[in-house]
């Protein structure tokens, strides 16, 4: 009787896993379907889980209109040179706080430690990138977020796994710091920069709420925020101007356009996470248990 109802507990659990699996992926496919389905056949209404003729019709609209184009722009230049800016300035100061030898060292970890337990909220943040002069600017989505205090102490974990004799050895070859940095360190943390930098790449990638915040000008803005305002009543005014461009053409029905643009959305991160998945692992778990 043990025996039997050993053998049944896996079965059941693969089977109740696999289900939940099917309804957790059934949107999805369900999203990749409509935005492939030909207009017309949309049209004559009906749930479809696989279309009879298959059209790109709204993806060619989209990537012909300026202002999803413009914003596809946005996005990439906040994924990459946001992500490189971030990486720098961690990885920096991750490395600078793991070394013995800096002053000052405990008091700025504590610094760096409050952030993370103390959120400022959303008016100072705000005041400080209109003092600075960067509403309507890219750069007010990547200054006031350059780097994580949580992702340096976990950053700084991993470079203190780092033994002190390569950089005496470096020392006694004429290298400086900055050469031990970029020679030495750097070449040493590609597991931990990968995990990190896909972290950040797909923050800045899905940068919403900040966008909302700065950016008032439509032709600034990044995917996320022009994909909302296609999601939400495009015909009224809250849609803003540049998801009215979107929505105008009759011949597409919207939602097709939206299912698109959320494929759209969302194929980069997917196609970058496995080329780093080798070092994503290992990048992680180092610098979690290393303190």
């Amino acid at each position: 009787m043990r025996k039997s109802t050993k053998d049944l507990f896996p079965i059941v659990n693969y089977v109740l896993l696999t289900l939940i699996g099917l309804v957790t992926l059934f949107p999805l496919y369900y999203v990749v379907v409509v935005s492939f389905m030909d207009p017309s056949e949309y049209l004559k209404g009906g749930l479809r889980l696989f279309p009879s003729t298959w059209s790109l019709a709204s993806y060619k609209y989209l990537l012909s209109t300026k202002s999803f184009l413009n914003a596809s722009m946005v996005s990439g230049f906040l994924a990459i040179v946001g992500t490189f800016c971030s990486l720098v300035i961690t990885a920096a100061l991750s490395y600078a706080l793991s070394r013995r030898r800096m002053p000052a060292r405990r008091a700025i970890l504590l610094l760096m430690l409050l952030t993370t337990l103390f959120n400022p909220g959303m008016i100072p943040p705000y005041l400080l990138v209109r003092d600075l002069h960067l509403i309507n600017s890219v750069w007010a989505l990547i200054i006031p977020v350059l780097t994580s205090g949580w992702y340096v102490i976990l950053m700084k974990g991993f470079f203190d796994s780092i033994p002190d004799s390569l950089e005496e050895a470096a020392q006694m070859d004429g290298c400086n710091d900055i050469g031990i940095w970029f020679r030495i360190i750097l070449p040493l943390s590609l597991p931990s920069l990968a995990a990190f930098g896909l972290f950040y790449a797909v923050s800045y990638w899905n940068t919403f709420f900040s966008a909302v915040l700065y950016i008032t000008d439509s032709s600034k803005w990044p995917l996320q925020v022009l994909l909302q305002n296609m999601l939400i009543d495009s015909s009224t005014s809250a849609g803003g101007g540049a998801a009215q461009e979107l929505m105008a053409e009759q011949s597409i029905p919207p939602e097709t356009l939206k299912m698109a643009a959320v494929v759209i959305a969302t194929v980069p991160i997917l196609l970058v996470y496995p080329f780093l998945q080798k070092h994503f692992a290992k990048g992680v778990m180092v610098g979690s248990i290393k303190g």
